[in-house]
């Protein structure tokens, strides 16, 4: 079987599932609306959520893997443990200064941000493919906001774990949207 064939049998089985990828999109959307009702005067809140973020973005990586196939699927499941690695960190230190906290969120958005950018330049051709770029673009330039010493304060935390939530929901939506189109030109 050539490998045009074993990605369209892969397209046609992730097609069947397009509605879980928008699910999940308008989940982390509620999460993003969510975020800023936590308690940002406290560091050991904002790394827990933190933590959660990561977690379920790794977690994303693991089911987006599942509908690629060859190097972008091994790049997904590297970004995935790269995200639970930085969750780990969030765990591991919860009383760290908002700083640190800055710091390792900052990677997140770097990491996200990038691939983002460069999935979306290789899939130049397909429908709504600037939306992942322009997402990828905010997401590294919230990461180098969030690297800066910009006054790291828990109310810039939360916006960028919001926003953070908030590109994760779009991609996701995208992502699936994109699925079903796929679907639809592979079976007919």
């Amino acid at each position: 079987m050539s490998p045009g064939a074993v990605r369209d049998a892969g397209v046609e089985q992730a097609a069947g599932v397009w509605w879980l990828f928008v699910v999940l999109g308008f989940l982390w959307l509620v999460f993003a609306l969510l975020v800023f009702r936590v308690n940002a005067n406290t560091v050991h809140g904002i790394s827990i959520l933190t933590g959660i973020v990561c977690i379920a973005g790794a977690g994303l990586q693991f089911v987006n893997a599942a509908a690629e196939s060859g190097w972008w699927r091994a790049l997904r499941i590297l970004l995935g443990i790269a995200f639970l690695v930085i969750a780990g960190l969030a765990f591991a230190h919860p009383g760290n200064t908002f700083s640190a906290l800055a710091t390792i969120f900052a990677f997140y958005l770097l990491f996200a941000g990038v691939f983002n950018i460069v999935f979306a330049i290789y899939d130049r051709g397909r429908e709504l493919w600037w939306a992942q770029l322009i997402v990828g673009a905010v997401e590294v330039l919230l990461a180098f906001w969030a690297a800066g010493n910009f006054g790291h304060k828990a109310f810039l935390l939360i916006v960028w774990i919001g926003a953070s939530a908030l590109a994760a929901g779009i991609t996701q939506i995208v992502f699936g949207f994109r699925l079903r189109a796929e679907g639809k030109a592979a079976t007919g």
